[in-house]
């Protein structure tokens, strides 16, 4: 009985405590979409007697660099409990403080919403595709109360509301902070949904696009497979908040192609039109975003921790965060069978040619890299840069070092791979959600690998710029690395022609021929070896040199600011190492590119 009365009483202590619980409240209304406008209203109850800070965010979850939302926040307006305007003042661009108020400030403002994509918002009359942090004020101070959102949808409009946050229903949606919040992207739309149970988890798509039932229906089930591939390499799924993940997919002509992972969901958006079959739309993104559930939002790096909404956010481990889970985008499509494992091994060449080859290795090493992505990551500015010079992107130097480590591993023939460290990480920070650093990766590598092979691998790769014999480890793992053509010319830079003029499309590279013979972006290409450019029809200007080789001289006649002035060329030989399905590889070779491809 004393049992049985502690429970009840306890029971209604909890009770109470949910009733007494203070949630910052939003309502948002959608009567001006077809001129991309939200009216919202946000409610903050049972205030301290000071100011009220009200922000707009400036960063966002899964991007680094700064983004100016409150550019598009108008016509605001706050008002106490009794509906007595409140005087509101602006200390910056990105907030207003809200005085004289009696405990409650209602403060409501217009939204405009035009680029659907992984970072911004867009609202019209098909949909609302919102990015919380570019949607929704929030106060200071206030950030650890649950959050309320209700969603007005246009009546007859069908519209669903699909979001990681906890279905409350009548289109109410509940997360537990600000934070959490600002975390979970929306998409209201006339959405197919597909669902399936996985462990006892829901994983759930919610599609805004023109397409058949059966082309829904095709496209969710390559989804599930790549989602079952993954699960196999960390032998388990996350553990979700409320037991589900939904991709949020948005193809429509008028979205801005983008992926964007969340904790327990992700946007992935793309520009399809109406009239494209569904195929395969955005799959490698689908593969990508869904990896980032246990790496980066689980398996999570200490610096991203706790996200910082006001400023840039810096860290040094995303050519691990980023960069590897890029590798793994495309692998799990072969081990699923959504692309063949010929298609997989023939597109590796690029990325590891590329990044070979790419002078910004002179510059900075990966975690440096991973530094320079606040000025990267969809950042704008007007000024000009050099990133062609000293920037490689972080996703695919760590694309192509987690293929190098991947065959590294392999190539020891002891059962290692990529695939269990990875799952060794996920045990060790991943499941613990104990944030990382660089140190703590080659920590876990010497504990899986062995304490020299992973010093080795960090001094020379990571720490450094190094690169590791790819042609040798490609060969190992019955994979040809060559260049198809090692003896054509270049000039070593691409360049655009319009109207008879060429100019090139980015800095001259450093150590490239027109780079030596002090040709630059801003100089108007005339001809080339006695080519006038008024003539060329093709697509690549190293065409006009395709009867030359390399080490030869050639004359390039440019206009820079008005004046005339020819430059002497000394043609280089093209670097264009690709790599290819090897027919003829070893017994030894063929069962180690079967057992890196197939299906787990």
């Amino acid at each position: 009985m004393k049992k049985l009365l502690l429970t009840t009483f306890l029971i209604s202590c909890f009770t109470n405590f949910l009733l007494s619980q203070t949630y910052n409240l939003y309502e948002i209304s959608f009567d001006n979409r077809v001129h991309h406008e939200a009216r919202i209203k946000a409610k903050f109850l049972k205030l301290e007697n000071k100011v009220l800070e009200v922000r707009m965010s400036r960063s966002s979850p899964g991007r680094y660099a700064v983004h100016e939302f409150a550019k598009n926040v108008y016509s605001v307006r706050a008002t106490d409990s009794k509906g007595n305007e409140l005087p509101v003042t602006r200390p910056n661009p990105h907030q207003w403080n809200v005085s004289g108020h009696d405990g409650t400030v209602v403060f409501e403002y217009t939204l405009y919403a035009n680029r659907a994509g992984g970072t911004y918002s867009g609202i019209d009359e098909t949909h609302a595709h919102l990015n919380i942090p570019a949607t929704f004020v929030w106060a200071r101070n206030i950030r650890h109360r649950p959050v309320r959102v209700k969603f007005n949808l246009p009546e007859g409009s069908n519209w669903k509301v699909a979001t990681q946050m906890k279905d409350l229903g009548n289109n109410t949606f509940e997360a537990k902070d600000t934070y959490y919040f600002m975390d979970s992207p929306v998409e209201a739309a006339d959405l197919h949904m597909r669902e399936r149970k996985i462990d006892g988890q829901n994983i759930r798509l919610a599609l805004h696009t023109t397409a058949t039932a059966q082309e829904v229906d095709a496209y969710f089930e390559e989804v599930m497979k790549i989602v079952e591939q993954q699960k196999a390499v960390f032998g388990e799924l996350p553990r979700f908040d409320y037991g589900e993940y939904t991709f949020l997919s948005c193809y429509v002509p008028n979205a801005s192609g983008d992926g964007m992972e969340h904790r327990n969901s992700t946007f992935v958006v793309s520009s399809k039109p109406h009239d494209r079959p569904l195929g395969n739309t955005s799959m490698g993104t689908m593969s990508h975003e869904f990896f980032h559930a246990w790496n980066v939002e689980r398996i999570r790096p200490a610096s991203l921790e706790p996200f910082d909404f006001e400023d840039a956010n810096m860290s040094g481990e995303l050519w691990f965060a980023e960069g590897f889970t890029s590798y793994y985008t495309n692998l799990f499509r072969a081990r699923s069978g959504n692309m063949s494992a010929e298609d997989y091994v023939n597109g590796l060449g690029g990325a590891v040619n590329y990044v070979m080859n790419a002078p910004g290795r002179k510059y900075f090493n990966p975690i440096e890299m991973s530094y320079r992505a606040p000025f990267v990551d969809a950042a704008s500015s007007i000024d000009p840069d050099n990133n062609a010079n000293i920037f490689i992107s972080y996703y695919t130097y760590g694309s192509v070092l987690g293929l190098a480590l991947d065959m590294m591993l392999r190539t020891q023939d002891n059962g290692k791979s990529l695939d269990g460290y990875m799952r060794h990480v996920w045990q060790t920070h991943g499941k613990t959600e104990i944030g990382y650093s660089v140190r703590d990766l080659e920590a876990r590598l010497e504990e899986y690998a062995g304490e020299a092979f992973a010093k080795s691998f960090f001094a020379q790769y990571i720490f450094k710029s190094e690169m590791p014999d790819y042609a040798g480890l490609f060969h190992r793992m019955g994979v040809i690395f060559e260049d198809p053509n090692p003896n054509s010319p270049t000039l070593g830079a691409f360049v655009r022609v319009n109207n008879g003029v060429g100019r090139m499309v980015q800095n001259a590279i450093v150590g490239s021929p027109m780079y030596e013979a002090g040709i630059e972006s801003e100089d108007e290409i005339i001809s080339i070896d006695g080519k006038p450019l008024a003539d060329f029809k093709g697509r690549n200007i190293d065409e006009l040199i395709g009867d030359r080789k390399p080490g030869d001289v050639v004359e390039v006649e440019i206009d820079r600011w008005g004046k005339r002035m020819t430059k002497k060329v000394t043609l280089a030989a093209d670097k264009n190492l690709r790599t290819r399905w090897d027919n003829n590889a070893d017994a030894a070779a063929q069962k180690r590119r079967d057992e890196w491809l197939k299906a787990k």
